[in-house]
Order: C-alpha cells, then sequence, then structure tokens
C-alpha cells in the first residue's frame, strides 16, 4: 500500500509519540569506580536515578510511558563533598554515597560478592527526614529469548513501619491493601489465577514517596521482605527509576502525572450506566434492550456491542446477517440520548481477509524464525496473529481499518480488548525487540496509537476508549481500565475492591469491572444460606444459582460508587431486568442514585485532571495520621465526602465499618451522626450498602436525567454539617475539548459551620442564584 503524504506525515507522526525523545541532560553524570550513575530531575519533587556498567546506558534517557519534554533540572542545585554528591531542591535532597575505598576482597567475596561496583543512594523529604535508602543494586548476566542480557534490580531498606501500595492491578487479596510482606509478579497475566493481573509499576510507600519503576520486562516486586524492599526485572542493561516525594499523597500524583501524562476528562456520558453483555447477537436485540430500558426509564447512556460481530477473526468487518444496518442501529440509540461502543481485537486468524497483507509487512508478532505467530497451543487458542502495535506503520494500519470499516457506521467508541496482550509475548518478537523485553508495553503503545488518531479524526469529540490493560502513562489515553474477565463469584467481589483500590493507588483513576462478573454463569450454587432476593421470576438466566440475583444487586451497589458503572456478562441476559422483580427494583434505584451522583462524580473527574489524584481512594490517602487504616481494602472514599463499604458475602445483613479518626460521619442512608477513630456495626439490608459521608461535605445532587445527553440541573445541595468545608462544582459540554480552553463553570461552594450558611463564588451566576433554594442541611 502506497502512503499519501498526509499518511506519511501521520504515521511518522504516531512513531514519534513512542519514541523516547531526546531529553535534557542529566545534572552529572557520576563514576563511582567503574559504575556510571546519572542524576535528572522532573521538577523540584523529581529525580530520575540510571545506573549502569556501561556508560552509554545511562545516557539513554527514559523509557516508555515517560515524558521526557517535562524534564527540568532548574529546582536543583549539586554538590560535591567527602560524603559525595548531592543535589537538593525545596522538595527533596538525593545523596550519591561516594565510592567505598578500595580494600582486598575477603575469601567468600572472591567467589560469591558481585563484581559489580557499590552504589548506594538515599533520599531526603522537604523537611530533612530520610524516607528511602537504596542499599544495593544488581545486573545479573543471563540470556533471554537468544539474547545475552540481564536481570537488573534495585534494594532498599524496608522500615517495619512502612506500607507499600500500588504496582498496578492485582487480584490476589480478598481484603488487605498493604503490599508489605508479599512478592508480586509485576506483569500481564491474562490467566492468573485470582483474576488478571496488570502491571503499572509505580509505587507509593506511607514514608511520603514514590517509586516508579522503569523496566517493561515483567518485573518482581519485594514488599518489606526480611527488611528489604526491591525490584528485579528480567530484561536490562541498567537500572533505571524516579522518586517522587511530598508532603502527601496528591502531591505525589501531580508528580506522577508530570511524569507520565495527565487523566483527560473523558465524555460525560463514560460516567453513566453502560450496558454490554457476552454478547448482543444483533442489532435488533441492542435496540430491544436499548428501547426497554427507555421505556421503563431506567437510565442509560451506552450500549456496546461485545465480539463476533465480525464474519470472522480479524476480518474487521460487520456481519450484514445480524447488523444489517448498523448505520442506522446507531441513529437511533442517538435519538434516544445514547452512545455506542464497539470492541476491536487486534488479532488476525490464518485464513481471515487480513492475514496474509499484516505478514507479508511483517505487521504481527514473530517467533525466534521471523514467522508470524499463530495463536497459543498450550491454551487450545486458535485466534491468530496478534499485530505489532510496536511498529508504527501497524498502528497506523490497524487504525485505518477500524475506522473505515468499523467506526465509520457511526459508533461513538472503540473497545480495544485483546491489550495485555493475551497472546503472550515472552518467547516472541516484536518489531522494536523481543517480547521478553517489552513484555507489559502493549497496551500503552496499542492504545495511544487509537487514541491519537481518534483526536485526530475527530479534534473536538473527545476519545473514550474501553482497555482492559495499562502501562507506565496509559492514563494520559482518556481510557476506561477494568479489571479483565472476572468470575460471576462472591469471591471475585471480594476481590474487587483491593485490587482496584491499588490500580488506581498506581495511578490509572479511571477503573471499573464487569458488574456481574464475565465468566459464564454457572446454573448452580454453592451457597448455603437463604438467598436475600426471590430468584423464581428469573430462573430463566439465573436456573438454579439461586443466590446471583442478590450477587448481580450487591455488585450492582458498589458499581454505583466506580468511577465506571458498567453491567457485562457472559450470561442469558445482563440487563437490570434479568434477574427478577425483587433485584429491578433495587438496581433501578440505585441506577437513579448514580445519575443524581454525576454532578458530584464529573466534578471528581475535573479533580483528577488537575492534580493527577484518584477519586477511588483507599483510606490511607485521606487518612494518613489514622495507622488503623494502613491495611483496609474493604472500603474506601468515593471522591472526598463518600466512604463505602460495599456487601462481599452472601446472606450479609450489616457488616463491621472503620470511620476513620479525625473526622465525625453521617449514615447516609438513616443521617445518623457517629464518631470517627472506630468500628461500627451497620446495617446492610439487601437494599443498602454501607456508606457514610464526612462531617463538613457539601454534595450537588442533580436533577433526575435519562442520559446525559439531556442538560442535568442541581436539584439540591446537600451540606453535612460538623465543620467548614468546600466543594468545587465542575460542569462543562460534556463532549468536546473545549475545556482544555477554560470553557466550562466552575462554582466554589463553601460551608461555614459557624453562621450555618452555604455561599456559592464562581462563573455560574444562575446557580448562586437558586442557591438559598437548593440548599439542604442534614439534620435541620
Amino acid at each position: 500500500m502506497r502512503l499519501t503524504p498526509h499518511k506519511t506525515l501521520a504515521a511518522l507522526a504516531s512513531a514519534l509519540a513512542f519514541v523516547p525523545a531526546a531529553f535534557a541532560a542529566p545534572m552529572s553524570t557520576l563514576d563511582r569506580n567503574g559504575a556510571w550513575v546519572t542524576v535528572e530531575a522532573y521538577g523540584p519533587n523529581i529525580v530520575h536515578v540510571t545506573i549502569a556498567a556501561d556508560k552509554a546506558e545511562v545516557l539513554k534517557g527514559p523509557g516508555f510511558g515517560i515524558l521526557p519534554k517535562n524534564a527540568d533540572n532548574g529546582a536543583f542545585r549539586h554538590a560535591t563533598g567527602a560524603g559525595g554528591d548531592s543535589f537538593t531542591s525545596s522538595g527533596m535532597t538525593l545523596q550519591v554515597n561516594p565510592a567505598p575505598p578500595a580494600r582486598t576482597p575477603s575469601q567468600g567475596e572472591k567467589y560469591f560478592a558481585p563484581s559489580l561496583a557499590s552504589v548506594g543512594l538515599s533520599v531526603k523529604n522537604a523537611r530533612g527526614e530520610q524516607i528511602l535508602n537504596m542499599t544495593g543494586w544488581e545486573m545479573s548476566p543471563q540470556t533471554v529469548s537468544g539474547e545475552k542480557t540481564y536481570q537488573v534490580g534495585a534494594s532498599f531498606s524496608a522500615p517495619r513501619d512502612e506500607h507499600y501500595y500500588g504496582m498496578g492491578q492485582n487480584q490476589e487479596s480478598l481484603s488487605g491493601l498493604d503490599l508489605r510482606g508479599r512478592v508480586l509478579d509485576c506483569k500481564h497475566w491474562y490467566d492468573a489465577p485470582a483474576g488478571e493481573s496488570v502491571c503499572v509499576p509505580f509505587m507509593v510507600s506511607s514514608k511520603g514517596y514514590g517509586i516508579v519503576w522503569d523496566n517493561p520486562s515483567a518485573t518482581r516486586f519485594i514488599a518489606g521482605v526480611n527488611g528489604r524492599t526491591a525490584f528485579q526485572s528480567n530484561v536490562g542493561e541498567r537500572v533505571s527509576f524516579f522518586v517522587i516525594t511530598g508532603n502527601n499523597s496528591d502531591e505525589l500524583y501531580a508528580g506522577y502525572a508530570r511524569l507520565t501524562g495527565k487523566t483527560p476528562i473523558p465524555p460525560k456520558a463514560a460516567f453513566g450506566l453502560i450496558q454490554s453483555k457476552a454478547r448482543y447477537d444483533s442489532q435488533q436485540e441492542v435496540l430491544r434492550v436499548a428501547n426497554t430500558y427507555r421505556q421503563k426509564k431506567y437510565p442509560l447512556d451506552v450500549m456496546v456491542v461485545d465480539w463476533f460481530y465480525w464474519t470472522r477473526m480479524g476480518q474487521m468487518d460487520i456481519n450484514p446477517a445480524e447488523f444489517p444496518d448498523p448505520d442506522g442501529m446507531n441513529k437511533q440509540l442517538h435519538d434516544m440520548g445514547m452512545q455506542s461502543i464497539i470492541s476491536i481485537w487486534p488479532r488476525y486468524e490464518t485464513s481471515g481477509r487480513y492475514f496474509n497483507e499484516l505478514d507479508k509487512k511483517g505487521y504481527l508478532l514473530k517467533d525466534k524464525d521471523g514467522k508470524s505467530v499463530d495463536g497459543l497451543p498450550f491454551r487450545s487458542d486458535r485466534t491468530g496473529g496478534l499485530i505489532d502495535a510496536t511498529n508504527p506503520a501497524a498502528r497506523q494500519w490497524f487504525w485505518e481499518k477500524a475506522r473505515d470499516n468499523i467506526l465509520s457506521h457511526g459508533f461513538d467508541y472503540p473497545w480495544l480488548d485483546e491489550t495485555e496482550p493475551d497472546l503472550v509475548p515472552d518467547g516472541f518478537f516484536y518489531s522494536i525487540g523481543s517480547g521478553d523485553r517489552y513484555h507489559n508495553l502493549f497496551p500503552l503503545l496499542h492504545v495511544e496509537g487509537v487514541a491519537d488518531n481518534m483526536r485526530a479524526w475527530k479534534p473536538n469529540k473527545r476519545v473514550l476508549i474501553l482497555s482492559r490493560a495499562a502501562y507506565l502513562g496509559s492514563q494520559r489515553t482518556g481510557a476506561l481500565f477494568w479489571s479483565s474477565d472476572i468470575n460471576p463469584t462472591w469471591e471475585a467481589l471480594a476481590r474487587q475492591i483491593p485490587a482496584g483500590l491499588n490500580m488506581t493507588a498506581s495511578g490509572i483513576a479511571l477503573w471499573g469491572n464487569d458488574i456481574g462478573g464475565w465468566q459464564f454463569l454457572p446454573q448452580t450454587t454453592t451457597a448455603t444460606k437463604a438467598p436475600l432476593l426471590d430468584p423464581s421470576d428469573a430462573r430463566d438466566v439465573v436456573g438454579q444459582n439461586h443466590d446471583y440475583p442478590e450477587l448481580m444487586t450487591r455488585w450492582f451497589q458498589y458499581g454505583t460508587f466506580l468511577p465506571t458503572l458498567r453491567l457485562h456478562g457472559d450470561r442469558k441476559q445482563a440487563d437490570i431486568w434479568s434477574f427478577g422483580k425483587a433485584a429491578e427494583t433495587i438496581m433501578a434505584r440505585y441506577d437513579t442514585l448514580r445519575y443524581q451522583l454525576i454532578p458530584y462524580i464529573y466534578s471528581q473527574a475535573k479533580f483528577t485532571h488537575d492534580t493527577g489524584a484518584p477519586f477511588m481512594r483507599p483510606l490511607w490517602m485521606d487518612f494518613p495520621q489514622d495507622p488503623n487504616v494502613a491495611d483496609i481494602g474493604t472500603e474506601y472514599m468515593f471522591g472526598p465526602a463518600f466512604l463505602v463499604a460495599p456487601i462481599t458475602e452472601q446472606g450479609q445483613t450489616e457488616k463491621n465499618v472503620y470511620l476513620p479518626a479525625g473526622s465525625d460521619w453521617y449514615n447516609f442512608w438513616t443521617k445518623e451522626k457517629l464518631a470517627g477513630g472506630r468500628w461500627v456495626k451497620v446495617a446492610a439490608p439487601i437494599d443498602q450498602i454501607p456508606v457514610f459521608v464526612k462531617a463538613g461535605s457539601i454534595v450537588p445532587i442533580g436533577a433526575d436525567i435519562q442520559s446525559t445527553a439531556t442538560k442535568q440541573g442541581i436539584a439540591r445541595v446537600e451540606v453535612y454539617p460538623g465543620k467548614d468545608g468546600e466543594f468545587s462544582l465542575y460542569d462543562d459540554d460534556g463532549v468536546s475539548y473545549d475545556y482544555e480552553k477554560g470553557k466550562s463553570t466552575v462554582t466554589r461552594l463553601r460551608w461555614n459551620e459557624g453562621s450555618g450558611k452555604l455561599s456559592a463564588s464562581g462563573n455560574d451566576s444562575g446557580l448562586a442564584r437558586s442557591l438559598p433554594g437548593l440548599v439542604k442541611v442534614v439534620g435541620k
């Protein structure tokens, strides 16, 4: 295929977006008896440290996911003395120890000690307190996929009172959040026993710092085991990491955003209800479900067309037998105030129309002999070759086919499934190198390639993408991430809470999961308690799985307080009314509540865009002085106001909930006021999950709407008294990028506890005038 000049430029721009760019000269390149160390800054609270035996390696600059254009050494001053080299700013001090004096090695060291020159360093915060101490580094020779390379790593002291969070998505925990004492495989692993793992190598410490580990190969994270915390990556020729410091967690996330990119504000529809199913087998079924939502007056924003709408895997077409008029279908959805998402896979079976072309051009993942890889025999997986997202020409090819063959039929947004990739790259080869070396990189390159092209195609329509995996910087694509193909079980539900909280703690704020679980729904149950909801009118869907309507309802209640709310699953039906009338009544009520909270949630999306900090927040972020919250992974803050404690056990009608110290709390349902710093037993009948509101909170409640396509007014403003409070209520058109030009409204609401008055300032004069009639002070 010959590229036009326009397409050539587009392909070049897409290619350059993923090449680690030239970076500013480091502040210093230090020689430690043959170990080379460079130090580079990204503002006053971020330093990049690179260590290698080869000087050329430390001068290469940062790896994928990092934004080298944001490097800035200006805040630091460098001094050299007997104690080594110090780099000091208003935010931190990095001390690189001097080379140790030469000495004769002991007998044991002659045989077993590392041959690397010693490098030690430490970091102090703005108050001069030492918060990090690197005790060693490693480069262990090995051969991986025929390439001579190294296992690379660094070790740090682990004080007994230090706690660790982040490192992407790991579903092994049922309740605990702290990673301390655990050894994690930070790698994309679809078949992880507890549920898919996703590697975002950003660790946040309770000591007031974060480490961004700059290596996309499979990485082991050792968290406070035997007094040691360490990172070990399978492939590399250097150690490269960033240290971010801050006075609070939000400052750490601001640093992460500077380093890897801001989270865009997604279209407002992303925060409404998204209805999906594996799968709707015709456009008639899609429209039937959409119309039923409107007839029942249950709010809904997005309908999703999942896989196998195509005629063949990798055909990148729409089966006319099942979807004879996709343009007309999408027009009907749009007329109902809905939008559409469609799944587009990056895999191509050998008998499809594109495999030979892709194979000839070298656009697919290869084996060691240069042959395109076809499926995974060990998984009975025969679904073709994987597009090589590291090849800019292949990315451009994929985008153009997705646009012209699929999205151009009126679909609003793509769902980029299989972005782990499921086709494991270890032992295979991308255009830029081995899959072992770049194991975790695929989701960033694949999704960002589509995101950038979508914005170029429709420059004033915000990008929205569903993506199943992430890497450093993935938040800047505007994607919504979810926890993959989890089981429809109570156990899987429990695992979602700590998994999601560590994912958002990794800088990936827009996270959710398949409400109800994705995998095939068993038609029996092992539950021993009587179900809390009558399943008798849901037998067509749940069979003899008597407690599933209860599980679905509890999951939907939890989902109401997630960044994204998306029903999905491999079952006969997956919509609100398909699990019995009792379940429908409760889920419909929570659907309405979700839409009432959209002004609050959308304001949190603006907060994340501005600060980099997540708005689904583990308790340690907001209550760092309360030692009791360090390991709580069963409840969380949803924005500044709500504490949410989902129910994850069958038959459970009450739950012990910890209310953090330093605040009073209101039961959201009963308005009872309780003091913090203690555990309380909370009633949880089937129509309620424990939700509390922090004293001093201001919560705007939106008017009832059927979708975000309708301009939503403010129905009331709830104030939870007890201390002074403020809230920035944000709004814009919800669709375009005009918000980047400042075209928006911001109303600053302030509650004065002493006067008992709520005031408003900002550029929404209409709201300010109507405010006195909208205020509801809880308890008065």
